[in-house]
C-alpha cells in the first residue's frame, strides 16, 4: 500500500507539471478559442486524408509553420492532429491507469518513455494515439492510411513492443466550425500535401513542416 501511494504521489505531480507545461504552450500564444467572427469559406472536399500546411501567411501563432493530419472534413467543420509539435517525453506510466498493473509493472513503465506532442488547442487533456494501420484494437478507428486509437492497451503494448509499428502519442486536437478552415484557406493561410507516412512519423519535428512543404499544392 506505501508503494501504491508513493506511486500515485509521483504519478499526480508529473501528470501535473506536464499539464501545467500544456496549458503554457497553449495559453502563452493565443487563446485557445475559435474567433467568434471569422470569414466563412465555401465548402469542398478535398482537406479530408491530406497534410494541412501552415503557410508563411498564418497569422494565428498557435500553428506557425504547422503540419497537421487531417482526419475529417465536412459542412459541418474539420480537426485533425497536428503532427509537429513535440512536447517532450513521458513515462507510459503516467498515461495509463495505474490499477491496471502490479507494482513491478508500474515501476517498468515508469523507466519507457514516448515522446508527446501537441496535437492543436482543442481538449489538450485527451490523449490520441495515432499509428499505423496494421495494428488494431477495440477503439481503433481508421482513416485513410493512418489509424486512431484511443485505450491503454495500445499504450502497454507499446511497452512490450507489441505495439502498431509507428505511432505517435498526442494531445489534443485541432478543430474548426463550419467553414472556419475554408476561409483560413481562402486568405491562403494554409495549403494541403499528400500524406507522407515518413513525415507523419518522424520523431523528428524539426523536418516535417520543411519536408512538407515541399510536396504541398493549391486546392482545387
Amino acid at each position: 500500500m506505501c508503494y501504491y501511494n508513493d506511486f500515485m504521489k509521483k504519478r499526480i505531480l508529473l501528470l501535473l507539471t506536464f499539464i501545467i507545461t500544456i496549458s503554457l504552450f497553449n495559453n502563452s500564444i493565443t487563446s485557445a478559442e475559435s474567433p467568434k467572427n471569422y470569414l466563412k469559406g465555401e465548402f469542398y472536399s478535398s482537406v479530408k486524408d491530406h497534410f494541412l500546411i501552415a503557410t508563411e501567411k498564418m497569422t494565428d501563432s498557435r500553428f506557425e509553420k504547422t503540419v497537421i493530419v487531417m482526419l475529417e472534413s465536412d459542412q459541418n467543420g474539420a480537426w485533425g492532429l497536428t503532427i509537429n509539435k513535440r512536447l517532450g517525453t513521458m513515462p507510459i506510466a503516467l498515461l495509463v491507469d495505474p490499477s491496471l498493473n502490479s507494482s513491478e509493472e508500474r515501476e517498468k513503465l515508469f523507466k519507457i518513455n514516448v515522446p508527446i506532442f501537441w496535437g492543436g488547442p482543442v481538449d489538450v487533456k485527451t490523449i490520441f494515439i495515432m499509428h499505423s494501420t496494421e495494428y488494431q484494437s477495440e477503439t481503433t478507428k481508421n482513416y485513410g492510411n493512418i489509424s486512431i486509437s484511443q485505450d491503454y492497451n495500445i499504450l502497454l503494448d507499446i511497452a512490450e513492443n507489441k505495439g502498431p509499428e509507428k505511432s505517435l502519442v498526442i494531445f489534443g486536437y485541432s478543430g474548426w466550425g463550419s467553414g472556419q478552415l475554408e476561409g483560413e484557406m481562402e486568405r491562403d493561410h494554409w495549403i494541403l500535401s499528400d500524406i507522407d507516412l515518413d513525415i507523419a512519423f518522424d520523431k523528428d519535428s524539426n523536418t516535417k513542416w520543411n519536408e512538407a512543404f515541399k510536396n504541398s499544392f493549391i486546392k482545387i
